[in-house]
């Protein structure tokens, strides 16, 4: 059975906010709040009934107006400039006041319950929705781990060939400087035989 939904409101920036959600909490996630705005006195429990009823037929959807203003709440509102305010004629804000003053106070069952199943059906599919990302985002960690993996077995592949080459070269360089040195060492004799008959010569 789907939750009662109620109606939050709080102010962001710009503009005040309103959801119709089954919880403070939901609300809060809703809203991106990182913080429980409820118990900072930042957020509350509606009890306007046309802010009510325009949240309560968009269940879960952050509705918007500018701050401080009393217009209607609106998926997709816009700021409202000084000039415009000051430009708006006073009938329309005895129109708007007339018309706030006349919505009905009695809230309908029947449509908080369809808000009620329509919320619980949205977050549904939101909870499959993030569920398939989830599942999208394990599938790509999976295969950067595959990658990274198999980058580092490469890599430790050729540290081992590099060691075994240098071991090789150096093994190499052994034996060269050796042969170096028994070639200075005959020709170190050589030269002190050779030396030697030439001064028996030239005696």
């Amino acid at each position: 059975m789907a939750r009662k939904l109620k109606v939050f409101q709080t102010s962001q920036g710009f503009f005040d906010l309103a959801i119709a959600a089954p919880s403070m909490k939901a609300a809060l996630e809703a809203w991106g709040a990182s913080s429980n705005l409820f118990h900072q006195g930042f957020a509350k429990e509606s009890e306007d009934d046309a802010v009510i009823a325009a949240a309560i037929a968009k269940p879960g959807i952050v509705l918007r107006r500018p701050v401080g203003s009393s217009t209607a709440f609106k998926e997709h509102a816009e700021l409202t400039s000084a000039a415009s305010l000051d430009a708006r004629p006073r009938k329309e804000k005895a129109k708007a006041k007339t018309a706030a003053s006349a919505k009905p106070s009695k809230r309908d069952g029947n449509s908080e319950r369809e808000a009620a199943a329509k919320y619980a059906k949205e977050e549904r599919q939101r909870d499959k929705q993030r569920a398939k990302e989830e599942a999208e985002a394990a599938k790509a960690r999976e295969k950067r781990n595959v990658a990274i993996e198999k980058a580092q077995a490469a890599l430790l592949q050729a540290e081992g060939e590099h060691e075994e080459n240098a071991d090789a070269l150096s093994k190499d360089l052994q034996a060269v400087q050796q042969r170096v040195e028994a070639e200075e060492e005959r020709w170190r004799k050589q030269k002190v035989r050779l030396e030697a008959d030439l001064r028996k010569a030239k005696d």
